[in-house]
């Protein structure tokens, strides 16, 4: 197991409650850039002496990290990068493209001027963006931001949560092939729907956006996802 950390940075990481977090962050990094494969363990005690801390935190961070979907518990094997196939990441698009048109359908009719120049504002920084890891967050914040005015925050927090599950296959969409300069592309259409007003054509842009990408996304599936079956 490896973990990119440059020296020192697992040293002073401060008050006791943020360890965990600096840990858990640093996993979610190493998992989402496929740094940590799908079905690698990772050992409590290799971490612990990575960041010179005890095994507490550690395990803290693990559990948050199995909270997301990134991490699962095997017996005789203690925690392991959490694996999903074909078929799961497929059900899960088509889920996100579901609450998500939802989410937008009903955000446009009460989206306000700041809420346009901010989500603009996303949609330019990604474009802009070199660093690979930050791809993932721009992009949460792009599609947060569009969806914030339908107020409906339980459902943001389910959209959130699948999110999650799926950053490292978003990582993989947005870095292979033509994935970023389709997802720019698509980005600036939704923003100029939403500017127009347009809540069915934005609804639609979103559910596209999110089917093309899950397909773009199985072209470069690694094999360990592959299953046979999967519905096509």
């Amino acid at each position: 197991m490896s973990v990119p950390l440059e020296p020192n940075q697992a040293t002073d990481l401060g008050l006791p409650q943020a360890i965990s977090q600096v840990i858990a962050r640093h996993l979610r990094n190493a998992i989402v850039t496929g740094q940590l494969h799908e079905g690698e363990p990772i050992r409590q005690d290799d971490v612990a002496a990575l960041f010179n801390v005890s095994k507490i935190p550690v395990r803290e961070a693990l559990k948050h990290l199995e909270a997301e979907g990134l991490v699962a518990f095997q017996r005789n094997r203690g925690a392991v990068v959490h694996s999903l196939s074909e078929a799961e990441i497929v059900q899960i698009f088509e889920v996100r493209a579901m609450l998500e048109s939802n989410a937008i359908r009903w955000a446009v009719p009460n989206m306000t001027a700041a809420t346009l120049e901010r989500a603009q504002a996303l949609c330019d920084a990604f474009a802009r963006e070199q660093d690979r890891l930050r791809w993932v967050e721009l992009h949460w914040a792009f599609h947060s931001c569009l969806y914030a005015d339908a107020h409906r925050p339980f459902l943001l927090d389910l959209i959130q949560s699948i999110n999650n599950r799926t950053e490292r296959y978003l990582h993989i969409q947005l870095t292979e092939g033509d994935g970023r300069l389709v997802a720019d592309t698509e980005h600036q259409s939704l923003v100029d729907a939403c500017r127009r007003g347009d809540a069915e054509g934005a609804a639609s842009q979103v559910h596209e956006h999110i089917t093309s990408a899950c397909e773009l996304l199985r072209r470069h599936l690694p094999p360990s996802a592959r299953l046979e079956g999967t519905p096509r």
